[in-house]
């Protein structure tokens, strides 16, 4: 019995709207689902929303679990504050060690792409690959990378933000690049979220919808979305022949919201070919297989099953 209680892990998502929990066991079965909302204004309420959640999710599981954390944002190697968080609240803020202090416990706490990554690496579509680059296209572009079953974090806590580089072999037209919030213009961001593919085709004359609506459109046959559908897939494929040449993985997994547009997995490796550095591109393109619980269950894996090391 203590051996089956050491494998539990309680795996937080948390979010801009609300935070999601589970309790994930040895295997990967998921034995408790729970979901709140994420409190708003104060960040002493965030943290104890959090730690609210673990207790009620470790009553229902009956046993001591370890606990890991997705959050927007990462926590700076230097001061262990948050930074980049689009919930403004926990930037500048000791996260981790304040959950941990509430929980009187370790916790482990990582970048929701990296969660994303880790969670399809272990058990998701690229179960088995070495190496995973696991992509967040929705409101923001985020990314994560995972090695051999671990997430890599890097020196300075940024591996895998892709988004925050330059479009590449961007077209005159493309140049410099809407504005990035990041301060910067021309980020891969700024083309590849919802809201640049929606504002891509507002600017191609239609009206101003979101990206599901175009996308939906193009399919339909309308030819002003499937051009401007057309476009995206193209600027996809430089942005991820460019993580190719640079990480080379086996699978690349899709999350968010664009990720459930089906033609980008048959045209962006149809495309990709033409600026990745090699005669041939066997990486493999995928959606999700746990599609928005991704996330929660890649901060459950933050704890592998074995209690080694982080995963």
């Amino acid at each position: 019995m203590a051996n089956a209680s050491a494998a539990l892990r309680i795996g937080i998502d948390l979010g801009g709207t609300k935070i999601s929990g589970i309790v994930l066991d040895g295997d990967g079965r998921v034995l408790e689902h729970r979901r709140v909302p994420t409190p708003r204004g104060r960040y002493e309420d965030i943290v104890e929303a959090v730690a609210a959640l673990v207790e009620t999710l470790e009553r229902a599981a009956g046993a001591p679990c370890r606990v890991g954390v997705a959050t927007p944002g990462a926590a700076s190697p230097a001061t262990g504050l948050l930074r980049n968080a689009n919930s403004t609240e926990l930037n500048g803020r000791p996260f981790q060690a304040d959950l941990a202090a509430r929980l009187r416990r370790p916790v482990r706490i990582a970048n929701d792409a990296n969660c994303f990554a880790l969670s399809e690496a272990v058990d998701g579509a690229a179960a088995g690959a070495e190496v995973v680059f696991g992509v967040i296209v929705g409101t923001g572009t985020g990314g994560g990378i995972v090695v051999g079953g671990r997430v890599l974090t890097g020196v300075n806590a940024v591996a895998g933000e892709w988004g925050h580089n330059p479009l590449p072999w961007p077209r005159d037209d493309e140049r410099p690049g809407p504005p990035c919030y990041c301060g910067r213009r021309g980020c891969i961001e700024t083309f590849l979220s919802g809201p640049g593919l929606a504002a891509a085709y507002a600017a191609a004359g239609g009206e101003r919808v979101d990206a599901a609506t175009v996308a939906a459109r193009a399919e339909a046959g309308e030819a002003r979305a499937a051009a401007v559908l057309a476009g995206y897939v193209e600027r996809m494929a430089r942005a991820l022949a460019h993580v190719i040449n640079l990480l080379d993985p086996d699978v690349i997994v899709l999350g968010g919201g664009l990720s459930k547009i089906a033609a980008l997995y048959r045209d962006v490796p149809a495309r990709w070919g033409d600026w990745v550095f090699s005669d041939v591109v066997a990486t493999r393109l995928v959606p999700p297989r746990h599609g928005d619980d991704s996330g929660v269950r890649g901060a459950a894996w933050l704890w592998p099953a074995n209690g080694g090391r982080s995963a």
